[in-house]
């Protein structure tokens, strides 16, 4: 049973691409495991990470915000390895890099309308309280 932001589609969308980033750079020349390879693995993995520690910071929208755009600064950075892997021939598969890139272009979009719809309407969670003094889990 999916809970919290593994209902977004933002996490969802993130997380499988995550994956996908990890299995495709184990097909990689073996000198890029350590270069390009772990740097879009990071980058990739940064994405589902900083929406996770935001949607548990949602309480506070500027700190829900800041990880929302840490996420989407993190796509754009997995979209400029992925284009640097592939325009120095490490990935050679066209197709796996169009449909990635063609992904990460997608996901960069929800998160940036996420970021919006945040900015406009934040509510912050059912459980929290006026005051701290009433704040019960």
């Amino acid at each position: 049973m999916e809970t919290g932001y593994e209902k977004l589609d933002i996490f969802k969308m993130s997380y499988e691409l995550a994956i996908k980033i990890h299995k495709m750079t184990l097909a990689l020349p073996k000198f890029e495991m350590y270069e390009e390879g772990s740097q879009i693995r990071r980058a990739a993995k940064s994405i589902p990470s900083n929406i996770v520690e935001g949607y548990c910071l949602r309480k506070y929208k500027k700190d829900y915000i800041l990880y929302l755009h840490r996420a989407f600064a993190s796509s754009q950075e997995a979209i400029l390895h992925l284009k640097t892997l592939y325009e120095s021939g490490s990935l050679t598969d066209k197709n796996i890099y169009d449909d990635l890139l063609e992904q990460y272009d997608h996901l960069g979009r929800m998160i940036f309308r996420f970021i919006e719809s945040v900015e406009a309407d934040h509510q912050p969670p059912l459980y929290v309280k006026e005051n701290d003094s009433e704040y019960h889990i």
